[in-house]
């Protein structure tokens, strides 16, 4: 479903600002698949995401999703088969804009047809949104007409990855969508993100700094450093890994020791 060949990405290059980015990424995803990304600040998680939703052109290698070669497709084309939620909840939906109508755009952005744009959202569609907001537990359904800015931070972000599944997505980027969130709210929109990717069969990407979830989320585990994919695990070996096995993994792959405070205290909670 993705294939990353070779990809690089350097930033303000020839000055003292130098910054590579992404060095050779190789990634390759079978339809299904679901992988979550551990790396400290400045590993190139958000780079890695931001070169397959079409944010930047890569310097060298390719990016193909099902099939089709997406390297230079643009970013607004690309988000008719790509869904991505990031950390701040307030991203991703129009705060003015209501509840149904923010579900409307999203909508007509997945649509295939050429002038979805110009389309109006009928009473069966209307009424398939209210079912899939009654999904979310949260009393939304009954509150279509109000503005998603009365939203708090947990429906926002349950009602964005509503609204990135709506259509269901070829491959779905997840940039630690429940980060900002309190541990309550966080650990609701994180069963609501299994549910939908399972029930649905949606290839995706996680981006966490929680090691436990790194291990027991998906079917694999990949950890980034300097750019560079320094660890791929899957199957049996990452079945039986635990925090301190993947840590000792890190350390070979990378060539140094995992030095994220904020990861290494996740290696507490549970």
């Amino acid at each position: 479903m993705l294939k990353i060949e070779g990809v690089t990405k350097t930033f303000n290059p020839g000055t003292v600002n130098e910054k590579k980015a992404l060095q050779g990424i190789d990634l390759h995803m079978e339809k299904g698949d679901f992988a979550t990304i551990v790396g400290s600040n400045g590993a190139g998680k958000s780079t890695l995401f931001n070169a397959i939703a079409g944010s930047f052109v890569p310097d060298d290698g390719y990016i193909e999703l099902d099939g089709q070669d997406i390297t230079f497709l643009p970013d607004h084309r690309r988000s008719k088969s790509i869904g991505r939620l990031f950390q701040d909840p307030l991203r991703g939906t129009a705060p003015n804009m209501t509840i149904e109508e923010n579900l409307a755009l999203a909508y007509l952005r997945a649509s295939t047809h050429q002038r979805a744009y110009f389309s109006r959202i009928n009473k069966k569609e209307k009424e398939r949104f209210r079912e899939q907001l009654s999904l979310l537990h949260m009393g939304l359904e009954d509150r279509m007409r109000q503005p998603v800015g009365l939203l708090s931070g947990g429906q926002r972000q349950a009602l964005t990855l509503l609204m990135a599944t709506l259509v269901t997505p070829k491959l779905l980027l997840l940039d630690e969508h429940t980060a900002a969130l309190d541990p309550g709210t966080a650990e609701k929109v994180l069963e609501l993100t299994k549910k939908i990717v399972a029930e649905n069969n949606i290839t995706c990407l996680m981006v966490t700094h929680n090691m436990h979830q790194a291990l027991e989320l998906g079917n694999r585990t990949l950890m980034m450093d300097s750019g560079r994919i320094v660890l791929d695990i899957k199957g049996e070996e990452r079945a039986g890994m635990t925090v301190d096995d993947l840590l000792q993994r890190f350390a070979v792959g990378a060539g140094k020791r995992l030095d994220n405070d904020r990861i290494l205290l996740s290696k507490m909670e549970k």
